[in-house]
């Protein structure tokens, strides 16, 4: 299959302006500006493009909530791809940069932005060098700027690097830091569309780098054909970064609707060294962990499918776990990645992660008990849906998906047996997250 996304598997040279060119790059761009704004929405909108960042929320939907007569508009693109095992926008922003250039000028024509900031994770230095350097040359062939292909509309676009904070893959933490103030979650409403809520208080579509590398396909195409690829309630292709113990770690363009089984086996083959496949990852470490059963593999992966099994798609980075995985040392890891992330403005998250890290601490020390397994079944479920943002339910994810599918690895640790386990839980007290205080 002809790639959408990754067209530099196919045309190697497609980050050259030149070679983007000659091969229909920006005709999606002339295209838009031949309709009206609102058009532009719905073509967007029927196409049923959902946001690839991980919330895989409506694209022509949120462009909708824009008001048409606010004087400043803006267009913001998350490039802060910070979720562990997710190298995606990297591989688009490197290879094919000028595809989300013009994808993110084709949403700002669509609201009319006066401007397009892209927010580059604080590492990526290089990059963010030679994207401006693109960006000039979209520049130098009026593709941006004064009076774009002689529309009437003026839009330039912007670069702006952050310091590396996981924090600031949330969009309101995100706009904070791009107006250099604490990168830490907004109090919503009003939300990044309203005036009030978005870059320097103006409304601001927030979209991310793969989200936008669809979109000049769309226009060029149209939504019927886009709806063809992939499955009516998530059409469209998915770029899958595959990474852990898989035999050919990377990313993978196809259809949403492909199983887990056809990525894993077919396409990243398989399990490095002929091991067997323990558990998955579906979405970094912000997901819960499903183990690798049959009907896991048989999903389709797609938003809903995976919903229903309790975890979540997100970003689909997909993180292989092999047979010696220790699942207790593994949710240990990503709970320190969360804890050291945490921006500290919510209590939930900010005493959550420390005190579940201590438990994990204890349990790698040996000198877990079984009411640390009470703790863990009680705090996590404490820091759910009570914060700004939602590093909170990310940090919990990875022990309460653990303790749900590989409990027993948690009994080992504390020394006792599934029915003694049973017991000691219907006998515990919970524990409630007070300020501060031992565990």
């Amino acid at each position: 299959m002809e790639h959408i996304l990754l067209r530099d598997l196919d045309i190697p040279d497609i980050w050259q302006f030149d070679t983007y060119l000659a091969n229909g790059g920006y005709e999606g761009l002339k295209h838009a500006v031949k309709h009206s704004p609102s058009e532009v929405i719905q073509i967007v909108l029927d196409a049923n493009l959902r946001g690839r960042g991980g919330a895989g929320f409506s694209t022509g939907r949120k462009w909708s909530f824009i008001p048409q007569d606010a004087a400043i508009k803006y267009v913001v693109v998350n490039a802060d791809e910070s979720e562990p095992g997710t190298f995606k926008d990297r591989q688009l922003l490197e290879h094919n940069p000028h595809q989300v250039i013009e994808g993110a000028l084709i949403a700002a024509y669509a609201i009319q932005a006066a401007a397009v900031y892209i927010y580059a994770r604080g590492e990526f230095w290089d990059l963010s060098y030679a994207l401006e350097d693109h960006i000039d040359e979209a520049r130098q062939a009026n593709l941006l700027g004064e009076n774009i292909l002689g529309s009437g509309w003026s839009c330039d676009v912007f670069v702006h690097r952050g310091a590396g904070a996981y924090i600031c893959g949330e969009e309101s933490a995100l706009l904070n830091s791009l107006q250099g103030l604490l990168g830490q979650p907004r109090v919503r409403p009003p939300f990044p569309a309203q005036v009030g809520g978005g870059l320097y208080y103006q409304p601001t579509v927030v979209n991310n780098v793969e989200t936008l590398a669809n979109v000049p396909w769309i226009m060029l195409n149209g939504a019927d054909a886009y709806k063809a690829i992939g499955t009516p309630e998530s059409p469209g292709p998915k770029i899958f970064c595959v990474s852990g113990h898989a035999a050919r770690p990377g990313n993978y363009e196809l259809p949403l609707g492909t199983t887990f089984r056809e990525l894993i086996f077919e396409h990243a083959g398989g399990v490095r060294d002929g091991k067997a496949l323990k558990a998955i990852l579906p979405c970094g470490a912000s997901g819960p962990v499903l183990p690798a059963t049959d009907d896991v593999l048989d999903t389709p992966l797609t938003y809903e499918a995976v919903t229903k099994l309790g975890s979540t798609l997100g970003s689909a980075s997909v993180i292989l776990m092999d047979e010696n995985t220790d699942m207790v040392w593994a949710a240990a890891r990503m709970v320190h990645f969360f804890r050291h992330e945490s921006c500290g403005k919510c209590t939930p998250c900010r005493e959550g992660t420390f005190w579940l890290e201590r438990v994990y601490e204890r349990l790698l020390r040996g000198e877990g008990t079984p009411r640390d397994l009470e703790i863990l079944e009680s705090v996590p479920r404490q820091m759910t849906g009570v914060t700004l943002c939602a590093l909170g339910d990310f940090a919990a994810s990875p022990v309460l998906g653990t303790l749900q599918h590989f409990r027993d690895e948690y009994e080992r640790y504390v020394g006792i047996s599934a029915p003694e386990a049973e017991a000691v839980a219907e006998e515990a007290v919970p524990v409630e997250a007070g300020a501060g205080g031992e565990l």
